[in-house]
């Protein structure tokens, strides 16, 4: 379970950590929901699209595949390599202060926008967007089946006691809600009055999918070594053979405000 750090745009090496083990984190992070890609392109006025903090394409390459022209820009060169053999085109750079003369009809953002300084990438957002045209920031959020929440709660206060393991063990929701909560008020100025949804879906994990995308997380991926393969263990022991993950997608939209 991620961490939310109530600054998470300044941590960089959080931010850019991912990219130790792409292959890892496009084969094991879940997809977005079909239904969700769809609602944002039927209020798009278009179909270019700009993919910030585009990692290695997965959203990218929903959009494309419903008919979209996606471009990705993404601070990290290694995710961004991986991303252009999956067939994106990428420029990398720091949202914020990337560079360009294009313009686009949707800025989209998946698991990434809470890396992005909300104000300043709002601004740089509205700047690269034609008018009418529309932001769409969204996040899966995962919560575990109520049987195993006890077990793989004291497992993470036993190996890596103190805030994180707090963090860690709190309801999903809430961080993500407080995400949702810091985007939208980055946007309110460049943009019209943003509008939340939620898309419920679920996914079957076995023991070994689950503990593979464990280290793709935030909370986890600059763990220690050791302290990762032991409570990567003592997770695996308490979710047994695997379980059904419930996941909730929540999206933050709005349009480019006229003039």
């Amino acid at each position: 379970m991620p961490t939310v750090p109530s600054e998470p745009h300044d941590l960089r090496a959080a931010a850019e950590s991912f990219g130790a083990d792409p292959e890892r984190y496009d084969r094991s992070r879940p997809r977005y929901p079909a239904a969700m890609v769809d609602a944002i392109i039927a209020v798009s006025p278009g179909r270019d699209v700009l993919d910030v903090g585009v990692g290695t394409g997965i959203a990218a390459r929903q959009f494309q595949a419903a008919g979209c022209r996606v471009l990705g820009v993404d601070p990290d060169a290694r995710m961004a390599e991986f991303a252009r053999r999956g067939g994106i085109d990428v420029e990398v750079a720091a949202f914020e202060t990337w560079q360009t003369t294009r313009v686009f009809d949707l800025v989209v953002s998946g698991q990434a926008w809470h890396w992005v300084d909300p104000v300043a990438g709002a601004a740089k957002a509205a700047e690269v967007l034609r008018p009418g045209g529309q932001i769409a920031l969204f996040w899966n959020v995962f919560q575990l089946p109520p049987d195993l929440v006890d077990a793989c709660a004291e497992v993470h206060r036993r190996v890596m006691p103190g805030p994180l393991a707090e963090m860690a063990t709190r309801p999903a929701l809430d961080g993500y809600s407080m995400l949702c909560d810091r985007a939208a008020d980055g946007l309110r100025g460049a943009f019209d009055e943003p509008e939340r949804w939620r898309f419920e879906w679920t996914c079957e994990y076995t023991k070994d999918e689950w503990l593979d995308v464990l280290p793709t997380q935030g909370g986890y991926s600059q763990l220690p070594p050791a302290r990762l393969a032991e409570l990567l263990a003592g997770l695996g022991d308490a979710v047994g053979d695997g379980f059904t993950a419930e996941y909730t997608t929540v999206l933050v939209t709005a349009e480019r405000r006229a003039g």
